[in-house]
């Protein structure tokens, strides 16, 4: 808890708004996506899922891994307290809506469905993209999947697995448009998901990497990361890590308050 509260200190120092943005691709982002305030009718929809989700009462075997398909901890957990304490929040639910309504991508992978909270943004944000999302725990992914048919998403494809089998694949696409990263919250795992991916990129592909400010050892893999000879542009916004592939820009950093 201190050393988060630290990090956000810092990331408040270091912080700006679109004023202090002379990138035109950057300030376009920030101004017309990030600080958009306008209502939405796919807001209603991501909070009509997540009050499906904050009502059941079921509860189910959460199994979570570590690095390389270990698992680590697997307990028994209300649905409702998952969707209310580790699912995204309904702000930055909307947020990732709109990043995805701007970016309009046609081939989305996320790593990390949990109970679908975040892939239901994914989906609304362009119904028209393909999207394929990835859970370790059975438990989970299946009430994930039964929630999203009710919620009539005809865009996903959820694929209960470990996620390193899956890189290694026949499955996996040879080109995603937008990847969400939300799987594994650790140093090893992250840099290990950022090179297998790194074959999937093309000039417009945009990654997400949640929870950069984590703990040191995430922070360490941010900075890695940014640090990549491929990686051009990145953006801090504490508590996700943009990543943007665009050769045409110059390898720049931003840290920006959302």
């Amino acid at each position: 808890m201190l050393f988060q509260l630290n990090s956000f200190l810092q990331f408040l120092w270091h912080s700006k708004n679109e004023h202090g943005v002379h990138s035109p691709f950057v300030f376009s982002l920030v101004t017309r996506c990030f600080y958009d305030k306008k209502k939405k009718p796919e807001y209603a929809l991501l909070k009509a899922y997540r009050k499906a989700l904050l009502k059941n009462r079921n509860t189910i075997d959460v199994t979570d891994f570590g690095a390389g398909s270990r698992v680590f901890k697997s307990n028994k957990r209300q649905i409702s307290k998952i969707a209310q304490t580790a699912g995204i929040s309904s702000k930055r639910a909307e947020l990732l809506c709109r990043i995805v309504q701007y970016f309009q991508p046609k081939s989305i992978l996320e790593i990390g469905t949990s109970l679908g909270l975040a892939t239901s943004a994914l989906a609304l944000g362009n119904p028209r993209a393909k999207l394929t999302t990835l859970e370790g725990c059975v438990e989970t992914s299946k009430i994930a999947n039964e929630q999203l048919q009710k919620s009539n998403f005809e865009n996903i494809t959820t694929i209960t697995t470990q996620f390193e089998s899956f890189f290694t694949s026949n499955q996996l696409d040879k080109n995603y448009d937008f990847i969400y990263f939300d799987g594994n919250h650790s140093k090893e795992a992250t840099l290990d998901y950022f090179e297998h991916l790194l074959p999937t990129i093309n000039n417009e592909t945009v990654w997400i990497f949640d929870d950069i400010h984590w703990s040191s050892a995430m922070e360490k893999a941010w900075e890695i990361i940014k640090k990549h000879p491929q990686v051009r542009v990145t953006i801090d916004t504490y508590q996700w890590g943009l990543v943007f592939f665009r050769k045409e820009q110059a390898k720049e950093h931003f840290v920006i308050r959302i």
